[in-house]
């Protein structure tokens, strides 16, 4: 074959490639993870949400068609070896004791409907995870997502400020001209923006270099106007702890770091609640460290926990429920627990919700099984670049559960982020990724 017909086929291949089986297989991935990332009602951070009301049409029709999509397509597109390895056996108890919390929910219809909005959130992020057959199809799926996602939420910044902006009307006027797009707010905005860094850094580490460039460059200006502090910090380090490892050639460094930073981050945080010595030296050296109030949440969540350790309250049945709103408010408590939605921890939500052997089971699968899946990555560009990227997400999301709350959120953005990083690190730990082409700098 000459060269000059090489060169035709190469110019045809990316035109025809989205006609071909594996083409149509990107789209549909590419176009899911945008939608469920987005949501079926951006800029309306007062109203109903992926996060939001199970009842409102617009969620249930979006919803139900997302999830007739996603099955649709693992069973039309997608290689059926890959869907069988998607869930493990920690994932499978994992989610029954999550049906367990529904089944011992107050109002088990209402926490059934909620807990299908959150199924189907996990079952569309595995879809997007195994339709892609090869690294550029991965590629080209991320692109399109951060390119719409970002995109939108910058041009919201001029055409809707009051909706892509905080405002001084809201009900957190201390967060008068915050960014937060398309989000409902900030904390959710500078979690994905702080994501979609990552995947920047992944698309120039495997060559291409404009897209990771631009994609990085935008999240991480997005990011540092939503005023989240702690996602700034963290993105820094996570990158530090992921990415520096592997350069220097000594991957086993990051599983190392990564618990060290869980296990402090649990101490420095939960610890000063829960653990008498802890609690007693913060007392001494850092009177004032409440983490803006939120242990004052941690000991009400850790009262009631006590009284029912084993199976906990029930999904959707503490945070905004009769239990706390008929509680009597301390008159020195810096929060009204009546009016939180969830408890600023996601590590103690679960445990509040599900109990302490659900949080046991679910430290192994999001935490103790994804640094087992890190450590199996085949030694291959790919996959070690695909595998660094989760591992970040992972890591950061990870981090940040110690003073937010995202896990089993239905739809939330931060929480789908983290189920596509868990899951695809064991993916690319249990095949090679396969890339077509090579990207010059």
């Amino acid at each position: 074959m000459s060269s000059t017909d090489s060169l035709k086929r190469t110019e045809r291949a990316p035109l025809s490639a989205a006609f071909t089986r594996e083409g149509v297989a990107a789209v549909i991935a590419a176009l899911l993870f945008t939608v469920i990332i987005i949501s079926f009602r951006p800029f309306q951070p007062a109203g109903a949400e992926l996060t939001g009301d199970g009842g409102d049409i617009v969620n249930q029709l979006g919803f139900g068609s997302l999830g007739a999509i996603s099955i649709f397509s693992l069973l039309a597109f997608a290689d059926p070896r890959v869907v069988r390895s998607i869930v493990s056996p920690s994932w499978a108890l994992m989610l029954g004791l999550f049906f367990l919390s529904v089944i011992l929910a107050t109002d088990p219809p209402s926490a059934m409907r909620a807990a299908s909005f959150t199924m189907i959130g996990i079952i569309t992020t595995a879809t997007i995870l195994v339709l892609p057959r090869d690294a550029d199809s991965f590629a080209r799926v991320i692109i399109f997502t951060a390119v719409v996602v970002m995109g939108l939420s910058y041009v919201g910044l001029i055409v809707f400020p009051h909706e892509a902006l905080h405002t001084a009307d809201s009900q957190e006027p201390e967060h008068a001209g915050l960014w937060r797009g398309v989000f409902t707010h900030k904390n959710i905005a500078g979690p994905v923006m702080a994501c979609f860094s990552f995947a920047g850094l992944y698309l120039w580490r495997r060559g291409q270099r404009w897209w990771g460039i631009g994609i990085f460059s935008a999240a991480m200006i997005f990011m540092l106007h939503t005023g989240s502090k702690t996602t700034v910090g963290l993105v820094p380090f996570s990158i530090l702890i992921v990415v520096l490892p592997s350069l220097i050639g000594m991957r086993l460094g990051t599983p190392i770091l990564f618990v060290s930073a869980i296990v402090a981050t649990a101490v420095g945080t939960l610890g000063i609640v829960f653990i008498a010595p802890v609690k007693h030296l913060a007392a001494v050296y850092f009177p004032d460290l409440t983490y803006t109030g939120r242990t004052t949440l941690w000991e009400f969540a850790g009262e009631m926990l006590a009284k029912r350790p084993w199976t906990g309250y029930g999904y959707e049945s503490f945070w905004g429920t009769p239990l706390l709103l008929n509680q009597d408010q301390p008159f020195d408590r810096p929060w009204d627990i009546r009016t939180i939605v969830h408890g600023h921890d996601g590590y103690l939500d679960i445990a509040v919700l599900m109990g302490i052997p659900a949080l046991c089971v679910a430290v192994y699968t999001f935490l103790i099984a994804p640094l087992r899946d890190y450590m199996r990555i085949p030694l291959r560009n790919e996959n070690i670049y695909l595998g660094d990227f989760f591992m970040m997400v992972v890591l950061f999301a990870a981090l940040n559960g110690f003073l937010e709350s995202f896990f089993f959120r239905r739809a939330d953005p931060v929480w789908l982020f983290f189920v596509f990083s868990v899951l695809g690190l064991r993916q690319v730990s249990l095949r090679p990724i396969p890339g077509r082409r090579s990207y010059q700098s």
